[in-house]
């Protein structure tokens, strides 16, 4: 990955879940897309440039980020993201937010347009995250305002989901208990997912999937390692009204042999840590 603000929103190259939409979704389908835990917004204007007749509804909760946004569709002219300085969770009110910083080692010395800190703030208190990623720190804690999605929806005209692009560090459960009966008007959802807590209290990928599983979801991509990754969850029955059982069937095999392949001996996953840095570092010399 090329670290640059620039080349994330314009890179041509799909991401997974960029590709996943397209065999879902024509380009020209008018979509509602949410992007909960926006960051910067770079993922906000890149579903709009990939789907120019959708709306996306973008969240942020912290000021600088939730400033950059705004910065952002700006400069690209976008009319098509509407952004909100919130927090989506499980309950209205306000809450302390533990705000993320830091730079990793190898890019000290580098000059790269790019934030590496400020993408793993969350609602929840730091646990694994600083064992996993030495570099990061949190010296703030900030009070945001948060709000149900299901209200959200209400107050704002909204029925039906199509895609939900969720990034908020270990509050996945807590956003999508905030859908109330709504949960079942969200078509498809990505979402990190750790398998390890990297935040205290938060869900990880066991409880992630029982939860999709029980509320009638079925799992069309996962990159989750012995760590982190991300997971695609589409509603079963609205993916069978777009596919036939065999390309669903086909889908999940896929999946459990990916699964099992990733089985491997965690003194490997360190030495493939090892050898990813080291890799870094010779790029940026």
């Amino acid at each position: 990955m090329l670290y640059d603000r620039a080349f994330a929103i314009n890179n041509p190259e799909l991401h997974l879940q960029e590709k996943q939409l397209f065999e879902l979704f024509s380009n020209n389908d008018k979509l509602v897309i949410f992007d909960i835990g926006a960051c910067e917004g770079e993922s906000s204007l890149r579903y709009s440039r990939l789907f120019p007749n959708a709306t996306v509804y973008t969240f942020e909760p912290i000021p600088s980020n939730f400033k950059l946004i705004t910065e952002n569709i700006k400069n690209y002219n976008n009319t098509q993201i509407k952004a909100f300085e919130l927090c989506l969770s499980d309950k209205k009110g306000t809450a302390d937010f533990y705000v993320s910083s830091g730079k990793p080692p190898e890019f000290s010395n580098t000059d790269v347009d790019w934030e590496f800190g400020n993408k793993s703030s969350s609602l929840l208190p730091p646990d694994k995250t600083l064992e996993t990623y030495d570099w990061l720190q949190f010296k703030e804690k900030v009070v945001v305002p948060t709000e149900r999605l299901d209200n959200f929806m209400n107050q704002n005209n909204i029925n039906e989901i199509d895609f939900v692009h969720m990034d908020v560090q270990g509050a996945e459960l807590m956003v999508l208990d905030g859908a109330g009966d709504l949960l079942r008007n969200l078509k498809n959802i990505w979402l990190e997912v750790e398998a390890v807590p990297l935040y205290k209290g938060q869900p990880v990928k066991k409880d992630i999937e029982k939860f999709f599983i029980e509320k009638g979801y079925v799992k069309l991509l996962d990159t989750v390692d012995k760590v982190a990754g991300d997971q695609f969850w589409s509603k079963k029955d609205w993916v069978l009204q777009k596919k036939e059982i065999n390309w669903l069937s086909k889908r999940e095999k896929e999946i459990r042999l990916l699964e099992q392949s990733r089985k491997v001996p965690f003194s490997q996953i360190i030495k493939d840590k090892i050898r990813l840095r080291t890799r870094l570092k010779s790029l940026f010399k």
